[in-house]
């Protein structure tokens, strides 16, 4: 099981590279499925390998010159603001049985869960649904459309800080449809908020006392998914990005019907 899910750990650094969004949409199942780790550690976890896998990608990309850094700004300040609250104040006072009627319970692990489900259903379409990127100069400069790009923000921080998302499957069509921004340059933008949002909300994560860490797992984990940020970067080179993202989001859709189903049995 465990070589299985490092080999997948490198698909979530492609997906990263290529896209740049998609990680954790992977990274919490592999933990959850595969490694038999706690939903909520696994949200915890995915923060962290999300998070170290992006920094590395935003790097690498950001010594081209295609991040947009008023952009990370803009977007970034109220998601970190959300992420620190969400895990600071709103994870720890969810029971960990939410409601019970008869033999029916819901777990604080499996509303997770199925709320994952639910955004890995959203990310899907959005993926599936082609984005219109408008036809502009590569120097064209972004719209930054402050109060729209603050609310998703905010919306992208609640996101992160409740499921361990990174929140790329929201970052880039939001930089593409509202900022008017070139997809690349939207893909590495999209790395340099996912590695400041995932960290962020790792170190919320790591601040309350009874969350314990596995430094071992999260560094081989995170090494995989770095091999396979570079395989992405370099593949993107020869794939077509729409048909990719296309297909992910078809292969995303069919992994949140399957979680939906093994929590739903499970009740």
């Amino acid at each position: 099981m465990e070589i299985g899910a490092y080999i997948l750990a490198i698909l979530i650094g492609v997906t990263l590279g290529l896209i740049g969004s998609g990680g954790s949409i992977l990274t919490v199942p592999i933990l959850v499925y595969l490694l038999k780790i706690e939903p909520e550690l696994a949200t915890g976890y995915s923060l962290f390998i999300v998070g170290i896998s992006a920094l590395v990608g935003w790097l690498f990309k950001g010594r081209k010159g295609l991040v947009d850094y008023k952009m990370v700004f803009i977007f970034g300040i109220p998601s970190i603001f959300m992420i620190l609250f969400t895990r600071s104040f709103i994870m720890p006072v969810i029971p960990e049985v939410i409601f019970s009627v008869g033999d029916i319970e819901l777990s604080k692990g499996m509303f997770l869960m199925l709320l994952f489900a639910v955004i890995m259903f959203y990310a899907s379409i959005s993926m599936i649904k082609p984005v219109k990127e408008k036809a502009s100069d590569e120097n064209t400069p972004a719209k930054y459309s402050f109060g729209n790009i603050f609310v998703k923000g905010l919306f992208l921080g609640l996101v992160t800080g409740m499921v361990g998302a990174g929140g790329g499957f929201l970052i880039v069509p939001t930089l593409v449809l509202f900022a008017g921004m070139p997809m690349h340059k939207a893909v590495a933008t999209s790395l340099a908020l996912v590695s400041f949002n995932a960290l962020i909300g790792f170190l919320g994560y790591i601040n309350v006392d009874s969350n314990p860490v596995d430094w071992m797992l999260l560094m081989y984990f995170s090494l995989a998914a770095i091999v396979g940020i570079f395989i992405g970067d370099y593949l993107a080179k020869y794939i077509s990005g729409v048909l990719l993202k296309r297909g992910f989001g078809f292969f995303v859709l069919s992994m949140a019907i399957f979680i939906l189903l093994i929590e739903v049995l499970t009740v």
